[in-house]
């Protein structure tokens, strides 16, 4: 059996596919704060597949954005050039907002007395102008033994270009100590040294964490058969062992695995334009889609918001939104009396005001309850009990404070909620240029169903897909559409309008494909590997890039030239302009290696016609619109093929609610997917 399993803020999911029998099961439990992976442990146990059945576990965490988020990390010290130990404190002068009062840089998580400097220097051509000084290594790297660091970071300048410095300081550091060791060169070799430095420096911040966590994970639900892999940013996958290494690589590994599940879901049903939205316990993700392929950026910041410019990570990740709105968020008063939803949020501990287990500031989920959208005698099908009076009491002190009754309070507060998730769709589509109402939103996560009709009336978008698989663990079930992927990116800024750029670009992406061959073939992967070419390329003397395909095989000039006008495309789609004739450059040079592994089939449902009246639970009464009105509640599970539910309608699923609105209409399709409009 194949197994995926993902962390989320308040739950933990698995699903698992039977390769020989087809047959598809979940779990989901409640996350464990104090230890992730005994809730991933419990999952497993409680799932009842025999250990010696499990061929391979496919892992999404949260262990390594939460180490830096919450600056759980280890004590790093960083080895630097001479000159250079304030570039993590520099960092950028540009400010994106420059009127902008509350921007504050971050606080490097390397403090300055455990960053050290070498008489070094490499020339951004990549030649060595001073030899490195080996005694220099030594001493700085006794003095931050000494000081007790927990990883060590090398990180020279332009080591991009040329590494053999900061390999020959890495060969004499690992000599001394068994302490963990990073070498910028290893985990990204673009140029831009703040940005390389932060993205080497987080990676050894977290490196030890992410270690132990997969360890105690692979000794505790090994069968000494079991493959264990990571999801990582890029939409792909890895053995353990990389991600042990390169933990930095699996930042977005949970939200990704969803947006991977979404293109799997939306090829079988005929989609080629998807917004996928994760409604989580804690967050809310969207990610746009356009022609089933996913938009890899290099281009990433943690804790990135209006008035942080974040820390940069220069590792490639799908391009997603993600803003702190989801079932467990709660509700406050800012200090000029506004009321706001997150992104502070009561997590799997305490939870909810409603779980009876402590909690008691007012949650989305508390607001669920009291207006009667979500079940208010329990979820997860009866395994999570509901105590509707504490979510009462919690949501009175919003009411209290706006001299409101409490059903007026917790309806303000859902469509603030569904305010923010709109924004995260908004951010994708309408800020980049695009019209979400050419778009299919395909939403998933405990809470996506539930905004997605409310988004869908804001935004006019026509269409909504609620997966057939649970949604609560849909993304779970992603990981296990997921292919194995390496990728390997070189800045060698490369003129195409130079006599040997032909030469060049053959040699560059020659050098990167056996490369990327090589490490596939050190971890025991065999078959075919699909290679696949892009360039990051810009017209001479811009700063930033556009990235465009490159056709495979040995390259002729006719082939870069149509490179070019792919690129002149690509730049007037992103920007509305192109300069035909001016010169054009190659920044970075990228490979992926894929290896692809078979995919899930959705089941069709059989043809048999089936009331839904057998679906029919009951009639709930529910405050919606600012007022009662009884809606008809449904077991989602027992609708079958071409049922059709006109709204407004409540469809229970046992890890979701699927909210069907006035002037809507939900249709079960073939695969059992939900499909809601608005009625024609």
């Amino acid at each position: 059996m194949r197994v995926g399993i993902d962390i989320g803020g308040a739950f933990t999911d698995l699903v698992a596919y039977d390769d020989s029998t087809k047959e598809l099961k979940w779990v989901k439990v409640e996350s464990t704060p104090r230890d992730l992976s005994a809730g991933v442990i419990e999952c497993v146990k409680r799932s009842g597949i025999p250990p010696l059945e499990i061929g391979q576990i496919i892992h999404g965490q949260t262990v390594v954005i939460n180490a830096i988020i919450e600056r759980k990390g280890v004590k790093v010290g960083l080895i630097t050039t001479k000159g250079h130990r304030d570039v993590l404190g520099l960092q950028r002068a540009n400010r994106r907002d420059m009127y902008n009062f509350r921007y504050k840089k971050p606080e490097p998580l390397v403090p300055r007395c455990l960053r050290l400097e070498i008489d070094e220097r490499v020339m951004a051509d990549g030649t060595v102008l001073k030899e490195l000084e080996e005694e220099e290594v030594v001493e700085a790297a006794e003095r931050l033994l000494k000081e007790g660091v927990e990883a060590l970071c090398i990180a020279f300048l332009n080591s991009y270009a040329n590494p053999d410095n900061e390999r020959r300081a890495g060969e004499i550091v690992r000599g001394m100590t068994t302490v963990p060791l990073v070498l910028s060169h290893e985990v990204t070799r673009e140029w831009r040294e703040y940005e390389r430095f932060s993205t080497a420096t987080l990676n050894a911040y977290v490196l030890p964490i992410l270690d132990r966590y997969l360890g105690r994970l692979q000794d505790a639900l090994s069968n000494g058969g079991t493959t264990f892999m990571a999801m990582v940013s890029n939409g792909g996958m890895v053995p353990f062992e990389y991600a042990r290494k390169f933990p930095i690589y699996t930042i977005e590994s949970g939200p990704i695995a969803g947006v991977i599940g979404a293109i799997g879901v939306a090829s079988i049903i005929g989609e080629k334009n998807i917004i996928a939205l994760d409604g989580g316990s804690t967050t809310t993700k969207a990610s746009l889609v356009e022609g089933l392929t996913p938009e890899v950026t290099t281009e990433y910041y943690v804790e990135r918001d209006r008035f942080r410019p974040g820390y940069p990570v220069m590792v490639p990740v799908i391009r997603t939104v993600e803003v702190g709105n989801g079932g467990t968020s709660i509700a406050w008063i800012d200090p000029v009396g506004r009321v706001k939803v997150g992104p502070k949020a009561a997590g799997a501990d305490p939870g909810p005001a409603c779980y009876g287990r402590g909690g008691e500031d007012p949650t989305l989920t508390d607001a669920y309850v009291v207006t009667g959208l979500l079940n208010p005698k329990y979820l997860l099908g009866g395994e999570l009990l509901i105590h509707r009076d504490l979510a009462v009491r919690a949501v009175k002190k919003i009411a209290d404070w706006l001299n409101v009754s409490v059903e007026e309070a917790a309806e303000g507060i859902i469509k603030l909620a569904n305010d923010n998730a709109a924004y995260a769709i908004s951010l994708v589509s309408i800020q980049r240029g695009y019209d979400p109402r050419d778009f299919t939103l395909i939403a998933y996560g405990g809470s996506g169903p539930m905004f997605a009709p409310f988004i869908a009336e804001e935004l006019e978008i026509r269409r909504i897909v609620i997966p057939s698989i649970p949604p609560g663990v849909f993304s779970a079930w992603g990981m296990l559409n997921t292919d194995i992927v390496h990728s390997t990116i070189q800045t060698y800024i490369t003129r195409l309008d130079s006599p040997d750029a032909v030469e060049t670009m053959n040699r560059v992406y020659g050098e990167l494909e056996e490369e990327i061959l090589e490490v596939f073939k050190s971890e025991g992967i065999e078959g075919p590997i699909i290679l696949e070419r892009y360039a990051d390329m810009r017209y001479y003397g811009q700063e930033h890039t556009v990235r465009v395909p490159v056709k495979s095989g040995g390259l002729s000039r006719e082939d870069v030239d149509a490179t070019i006008e792919g690129f002149h495309e690509a730049h007037e789609r992103e920007y509305e302009f192109k300069l035909v004739g001016d010169p054009v450059e190659i920044v970075n040079f990228q490979v992926i290696g894929v290896k692809k592994v078979r995919k899930l089939e959705l089941s069709e449902l059989p043809e048999d016609e089936l009331d839904p009246e057998e679906a029919f639970l009951a009639e709930r009464s529910v405050y919606i619109n600012g007022g009662y009105e009884t809606l008809p509640v449904y077991d989602r599970t027992k609708l079958g093929r071409g049922a059709t539910i006109r709204g407004p309608a409540i469809l229970e699923d046992p890890t979701a609610t699927i909210i069907v609105l006035h002037a809507q209409e939900a249709v079960v399709d073939r695969y059992g997917n939900i499909i809601i409009g608005r009625v024609r």
